[in-house]
């Protein structure tokens, strides 16, 4: 089954901020959707992006799980420690490191520093005799990668030897047997890449901040155990300095018989390339070495560290512990090294200049003066950035100068639109904007402003309108401020005041109900007029139906005793 990359996106936490876009020195990055996805084929692994996240959405893949299965498989399994562990765990004896891993379940513990001596060894025999030219060394498994692919024209500069790591795996199963499985532990995520590679070589690799969650879900404190383990084969001397900025140099030079050699050293991708592109190896007059570092000060710097300590200070540690005979070394391989590179650049047909500035207009780069080249997307250049544009790596939302405009004209549009009056002031009530509404509710005089200089910027509120000290109010006290009925003079205002910055910016939405309010009076006058009348109306009505009543009621008992019997009505005799 396909391993997945080492570096990897957790898309849920990816909060769409493009930092990860910005530093990576060779954009292996493609947006969807506003989160940002690895692109394997353009990533060299080297970590940055895991490191500058702020989210921690970028990861690196752990690989815990594949050794934990190696381990019950039986087979011999073995580590190839990278120097820099001296670093990584300040005032551990080896022997107490070498004695975790062994009760995590590995057979052994050996230096990486071994395998760099004998890729030094086998460096300084080849520079011996070397034309004039430019030789590249391939230590850092994301250097190479980089050349490969970045700068394929130096390809052929680059030394025919595998890494230290490599040479090491080779040293341990040539002692231990060729079924022998090699992980390495270090700071490094392109050996993860390199293990993805050669997993004939090797098997797996962790960095220092996989190997101690392992020890600390298994309840190992190294600094607590006895230093009993011991390196396999032998203990490293002068390759224990590869981890630094121009360690691999210095063991180099303290070959002997490389004077005609002139070396440098560069760390960071970004400087590599400074100094590499568009460089002719043909007019070096001499052979010159560079020692290629993807991380800034080395190894001791990498991705993988959990170390918090200066890397200055890790640096001196490496350096303290390395144990270098004097020179001249004379050492000489033990292993035949040999590795073929090639070039692999991106294949991918280049966008013509039409697609570049179709992609320009979309996001409002019309003429050469709008290209601003910011860096605000990530892109170095707005050519770049229309570049990513067209091969769908990027999208217009990124550019940032494009979304502020798309937000200023947004909202100059509702402002426009919008019947009431709409302000804006700083915290020394000035207007930062308005729209002409505003204006028209407050005088001749203050259109005539606003028509000189669209939206009122820099007025003095006060100088406006009648009430500013309402808004210093808003200001101070940060809470809404509604009004239905403002009046002033013979005006009537409808006003709404709210925070926007708390203490710095306040809003403020003003409407004329003059009128409004007039017709209302009026209407309500006139209900009162028809219910007065209506009163009156109906009490007259009253009043009739009052004397009505009681005539009708005379005349019917008149009526009603003319009819009635005498006895009856006497009230003295019955009826018959």
């Amino acid at each position: 089954m396909d391993r997945v990359f080492p570096v990897y996106t957790q898309t849920n936490n990816c909060h769409d901020c493009f930092k990860c876009l910005r530093q990576c020195p060779v954009k292996a990055i493609r947006l969807e959707e506003g989160h940002a996805r690895v692109l394997p084929e353009l990533c060299v692994s080297c970590g940055l992006c895991v490191e500058v996240c702020p989210a921690k959405a970028k990861c690196i893949r752990d690989d815990r799980s594949r050794v934990e299965g190696l381990l019950a498989s039986g087979r011999t399994v073995v580590v190839s420690l990278a120097p820099s562990w001296v670093g990584e765990f300040p005032d551990l004896p080896a022997g107490s490191l070498v004695a975790a891993l062994e009760a995590l379940g590995f057979a052994g513990v050996g230096e990486t520093a071994l395998g760099a001596q004998e890729v030094s060894a086998s460096t300084a025999r080849l520079l011996q005799d070397a034309p004039p030219g430019l030789y590249l060394s391939t230590a850092c498994p994301a250097s190479v990668e980089y050349v490969e692919k970045y700068l394929p024209d130096l390809v052929g500069s680059l030394t025919p030897l595998p890494s230290p790591l490599r040479a090491h795996a080779g040293l341990l199963r040539e002692a231990l047997g060729a079924e022998t499985a090699v992980v390495f532990v270090g700071p490094c995520v392109a050996k993860k890449r390199e293990a993805d590679r050669w997993p004939r070589e090797v098997e797996a690799s962790l960095t220092f901040d996989d190997l101690y969650r392992w020890l600390e879900e298994r309840g190992l404190d190294p600094w607590s155990l006895p230093p009993t383990g011991r390196f396999l084969l032998r203990e490293a001397e002068e390759g224990a300095l590869y981890p630094v900025e121009g360690g691999m140099t210095e063991t180099l030079r303290a070959q002997g018989g490389l004077e005609r050699v002139r070396f440098a050293t560069v760390s960071g991708l970004e400087a590599l390339r400074i100094s590499l592109q568009g460089l002719d190896p043909g007019s070096l007059d001499v052979p010159c070495f560079l020692e290629c570092l993807a991380c800034p000060g080395g190894c001791v710097n990498g991705p993988g560290s959990r170390a918090t300590t200066p890397v200055l200070w890790r640096r001196a540690q490496v350096e303290g512990h390395a144990q270098v005979p004097e020179a001249p070394i004379r050492r000489l391989p033990t292993l035949e090294l040999h590795q073929a590179y090639v070039s692999c650049p991106e294949d991918v047909e280049e966008p013509g200049e039409e697609a570049i500035r179709l992609a320009l207009r979309q996001v409002g780069k019309v003429s050469r003066e709008d290209e601003l080249n910011c860096g605000g997307c990530g892109y170095d250049t707005c050519r770049a950035f229309a570049r990513a544009l067209v091969l769908g790596r990027a999208e217009p939302s990124m550019c940032v100068s494009h979304m502020r405009n798309q937000a200023q004209r947004k909202a100059n549009a509702l402002l426009r639109c919008m019947p009431s009056g709409v302000v804006i002031v700083d915290r020394d009530l000035n207007i930062v904007e308005c729209n002409e509404h505003f204006a028209v509710l407050f005088g001749e005089d203050a259109l005539l402003a606003y028509r000189a200089c669209e939206g009122l910027k820099g007025a003095r509120l006060d100088r406006i309108v009648p009430f500013p000290d309402l808004f210093r109010a808003t200001l101070e006290t940060g809470e809404d401020l509604h009004l239905d009925l403002l009046r002033h003079k013979d005006q009537l205002f409808d006003l709404t005041l709210f925070p926007i910055d708390p203490g710095q910016t306040v809003g403020g939405v003003v409407m004329d109900v003059t009128h409004r309010e007039i017709k209302r009076e009026q209407i309500a006058q006139r209900a009162e007029e028809v219910i007065r009348r209506n009163l009156s109306t109906v009490q007259e009505i009253a009043c009739r139906l009052g004397e009505h009543m009681a005539e009708t009621e005379m005349l019917l008992r008149s009526i009603a005793e003319g009819y009635a019997d005498p006895r009856t009505r006497e009230g003295g005799a019955d009826r018959p």
